[in-house]
C-alpha cells in the first residue's frame, strides 16, 4: 500500500486500497439480507465503493446526521446538509453502517438515532476506513483496516481527487 507522508511525519495510506481491505474484512460476515448505509459524505463515498467491491444486490442507504448531532444547538445546521435516502425497509434488517473516520463516536451515535427513525434493525455493525481512537462514547468499529494515533489538533479528512479517487489529507487546527 502506498503511503504519503504528511509534514508531521504521519503516513497516510492509499484510501482506495483501504476500501479493498475493508471489503475483504466484511465479505466473510455478509448475510443475504445485509444492507449498507453510508454516512454523508465520506462514509457515503466508502459505502459506494463497498457496494461495488462486495457485489451487493440491494441499494445502499445514505444518511445525513445533522439533525441528530448532540452539538446541533451549539454549532447550528451544517451548511451542506444532504438528504437521507433509505430505499429499503430497516425493520429487522442487518445493517452495516459505514463512515470514513471513527473518532469520538458522536457521529456514529447520531447515525444510529437517524436509523431508528426508519425502524428497528436486527443488527447494526460499524465499518470505518480509519479509527483514530479517543472515544467519548462506548462505540467501536466491527470492521476497520487502519488504526492511527493523531494529535487532537489534527483532523483526518477523506476527499475525492479530480479523477474521483478517494484520498486522505491531514488538517491542522490551532
Amino acid at each position: 500500500m502506498n503511503a504519503q507522508k504528511t509534514p508531521h511525519g504521519v503516513a497516510l495510506p492509499d484510501a482506495e486500497a483501504l476500501c479493498v481491505q475493508l471489503a475483504d474484512l466484511i465479505r466473510p460476515h455478509l448475510q443475504p439480507e445485509t444492507v449498507v448505509v453510508g454516512i454523508h459524505s465520506g462514509g457515503a463515498w466508502v459505502a459506494q465503493r463497498l457496494y461495488t467491491l462486495l457485489g451487493l444486490d440491494a441499494e445502499i442507504g445514505l444518511i445525513d446526521v445533522s439533525f441528530h448531532r448532540d452539538d446541533y444547538r451549539a454549532r447550528g445546521l451544517h451548511p451542506r446538509v444532504k438528504p437521507s435516502s433509505i430505499p429499503f425497509d430497516v425493520e429487522g434488517r442487518r445493517l452495516i453502517l459505514v463512515d470514513d473516520v471513527l473518532y469520538t463516536g458522536r457521529t456514529t451515535r447520531a447515525a444510529i438515532n437517524e436509523l431508528f427513525d426508519y425502524g428497528r434493525p436486527a443488527r447494526i455493525q460499524l465499518a470505518v476506513l480509519a479509527d483514530r481512537g479517543s472515544r467519548q462514547l462506548p462505540i467501536c468499529a466491527d470492521f476497520c483496516p487502519w488504526r492511527v494515533d493523531l494529535d487532537p489538533s489534527s483532523e483526518l479528512v477523506l476527499s475525492l481527487d479530480d479523477s474521483g479517487r478517494l484520498q486522505w489529507s491531514l488538517d491542522e487546527h490551532a
